[in-house]
């Protein structure tokens, strides 16, 4: 358990970071220095876009034999790209060529130092926890993800008032000192302390050193049940991620809600969303499991389609009696999907001997990745160009949850279908490190 909570630490400072660039910085570019919300959305999107060379940096860690340099190098990468963004912030106003310029390298840099850390870091996570605790290693990275968005934003937030470019600048390298000292020490010995168990995956693992990167990607995709995973993993994410961005707006436009009622609404997605982690990290976890992480996997899936279908309907009706429990119930499905298919992803990530772990795990962040970058560009696109053709927001945002909902249950039907024959590894071929 000490591991988990050590490697969830990890993820922690990564989010702590990426929470200032796609959330601080795009208030202080909109509101503080007026610059057109397309700019910041246009940044944070690129951030997913270099995220697609996620499988190079997993082959790199493969070829490597060792996770951890992979770990520390990505969030150094990260913590520097973090404060460049602070820089072009406050420049972009004052030198818009010379800002710009300097914004696409800085949010280059934070995509480079995501996709090479977080890639790492769960394929880190997969070969150290046994099959019985993956639901909770997922439950407990996920959490502390969102807890490093929730503290950083909360800390930040009280040490930029008053608002001045220098203060932006001090805090935002002051956190991303802290994000990567914190990394450096949860993670370091982790992996040594692993060496000895796992000394029989390591030497399995000589083929894909020798292996060049394209053979590898290769070999990965013209595994039906990786290739399917990939394919899951990009429909579910697009769904989830244009969800994401529509439902405070959606309560606003639709229902009159108030900037209070509709963060309140957020919140209560939140909540149930953490529910439904918790719910799932228990149920699959030691020996007196409930369900598969499959099933579970295909019934958040299933729940967030019905969810997003009743809001469609509440949406087309004008009723919102059920606005609140539906908005409850999405994100109950919305958290069971999510930890089930990172545990899921560790469990196919090291099938086998594990080798090429690295390259798999790369192959579905980039998946997760696109999704995200395409649902909140698509999803709220649609919305626009629904609401200039229909002229009612109403029918808009029933078009897009009823498109989400479709793509959901499309989700549910891949997630059904991907071979499990080998999804559960035993304790002699697993690779199995519990602190």
């Amino acid at each position: 358990m000490i591991t988990i909570i050590r490697l969830g630490l990890v993820q922690a400072a990564l989010g702590a970071v990426v929470v200032l660039v796609i959330s601080t910085l795009n208030r202080v570019m909109v509101v503080e220095y007026a610059l057109p919300a397309m700019l910041p959305g246009m940044l944070v999107a690129l951030h997913y876009a270099v995220q697609l060379i996620r499988p190079r940096f997993g082959h790199g860690s493969d070829r490597g034999g060792r996770r951890t340099p992979w770990i520390i190098g990505g969030m150094a990468v990260l913590c520097v790209g973090g404060v460049l963004c602070a820089l072009a912030a406050i420049t972009l106003p004052r030198h818009l060529i010379g800002g710009l310029a300097l914004a696409v390298f800085a949010y280059g840099l934070v995509g480079v130092g995501v996709g090479a850390a977080g890639t790492s870091l769960l394929v880190l996570m997969a070969s150290q926890i046994d099959e019985r605790r993956r639901a909770a290693a997922a439950t407990v990275m996920w959490i502390m993800m969102i807890a490093g968005f929730a503290v950083t934003s909360t800390v930040v937030g009280r040490f930029l008032d008053p608002f001045s470019a220098a203060r932006l600048l001090e805090v935002t390298a002051t956190a991303a000192a802290v994000a990567f000292l914190a990394a450096v020490a949860a993670i370091w010995r982790v992996e040594r302390a692993a060496a000895a168990p796992t000394r029989g995956a390591s030497a399995t693992s000589g083929s894909t050193r020798a292996t060049g990167f394209a053979p590898a990607l290769r070999r990965a995709w013209s595994d039906a049940e990786a290739r399917g995973f990939t394919q899951f993993v990009f429909v579910s994410m697009l769904a989830y991620s244009a969800q994401e961005l529509l439902l405070e707006p959606f309560s606003g436009l639709v229902f009159g809600y108030s900037l209070g009622a509709s963060t309140q609404l957020s919140g209560s997605w939140h909540a149930a969303a953490l529910l439904g982690m918790v719910s799932v990290g228990l149920a699959c976890s030691g020996r007196r499991r409930l369900g598969s992480l499959r099933g579970w996997t295909v019934g958040g899936c299933c729940a967030s389609a019905l969810a997003l279908a009743s809001l469609a309907a509440e949406a087309a009706m004008g009723s919102s009696g059920l606005l609140r429990p539906s908005v409850f119930a999405l994100g109950v499905g919305n958290g069971v999907f999510a930890v089930a298919a990172i545990g899921s992803m560790m469990a196919l990530a090291h099938r086998g001997d594990g080798a090429g772990a690295g390259v798999r795990m790369g192959l579905w962040g980039a998946a997760q990745a696109l999704g995200f970058a395409l649902g909140g560009l698509l999803g709220t696109g649609i919305v626009d160009l629904c609401r200039h053709l229909l002229g009612s927001p109403a029918l808009a945002f029933a078009s897009v949850f009823g498109i989400e909902a479709a793509l959901f249950f499309a989700a549910a039907r891949m997630a059904a279908r991907i071979d499990s024959r080998q999804r559960s590894l035993s304790t002699s071929t697993a690779t199995v490190v519990l602190a």
